[in-house]
């Protein structure tokens, strides 16, 4: 069974995704992890990130992975190429680099077959911005995890100060993702937007654990039907 999660920057994607898959017994797969790894690849290269062949490039002649502890379905390092970049690509930089790179049709469809190779070889939570509408739209269910911007920005912030990366800037924390959200949408590829079945859940001012159980609770209608 696949559990698609899609939805804008700062909604709790990866927490919810973490956690449903957790009490459900699933795999975890972060699709953000590894455009950010491709990202991450492509600063230390040098490639700029408006040349969308050389993106393209890279992200075909790269192996992405994700290092899991023994019973744990949640990946604890992501790798690339077999170089560990866990805390690398959870930066400020890389926060901003994301968008154009995953914006680049070549790189999307390079991960696109990763992906949907580790999804397909058992039961996964997977969370991005177009696993119900592209990667997955065969997913039994799918749900569309959104906030208002300033809620996204709030958590943002308050999880920079925790992992002591990235900005804790509230507007330029809040301005960095309307950035994010007006080129996820507006992007020729693959756009940020529901799937015409997805479960549209607003966790504006409700409690994670909340967000959390109700997912659990669709997904268990659907395995028992």
């Amino acid at each position: 069974m696949i559990i698609a999660i899609d939805g804008p920057s700062g909604a709790g994607k990866s927490t919810v995704a973490k956690a449903v898959a957790k009490k459900l017994g699933f795999s975890c797969l972060d699709t953000g992890a590894m455009y950010r790894a491709i990202a991450y690849k492509a600063l230390s290269r040098g490639v700029a990130l408006d040349d969308q062949e050389a993106l393209g490039s890279l992200a075909r002649e790269s192996v992405i992975s994700f290092g899991h502890a023994a019973g744990d379905p949640v990946p604890r390092e992501v790798y690339i190429d077999g170089v560990e970049v866990t805390d690398k690509i959870r930066t400020a930089e890389i926060d901003k680099a994301v968008s154009p790179v995953s914006a680049t049709p070549a790189v999307r469809e390079a991960l696109l077959d990763q992906q949907r190779r580790i999804g397909l070889s058992g039961n996964y939570v997977v969370e991005g911005r177009d696993i119900g509408t592209v990667v997955f739209p065969q997913a039994e269910l799918k749900i569309f995890l959104t906030a208002s911007a300033e809620e996204r920005a709030h958590r943002r912030v308050r999880q920079n100060v925790d992992r002591g990366i990235g900005s804790i800037d509230y507007a330029e924390v809040l301005a960095d993702i309307e950035r994010r959200d007006e080129v996820d949408s507006n992007r020729s590829t693959a756009p940020l937007r529901p799937a015409e079945d997805a479960l549209l859940l607003d966790s504006t001012g409700h409690y994670i654990e909340d967000i959390i159980e109700t997912i659990c609770s669709y997904a268990r209608e659907r395995m028992d039907q």
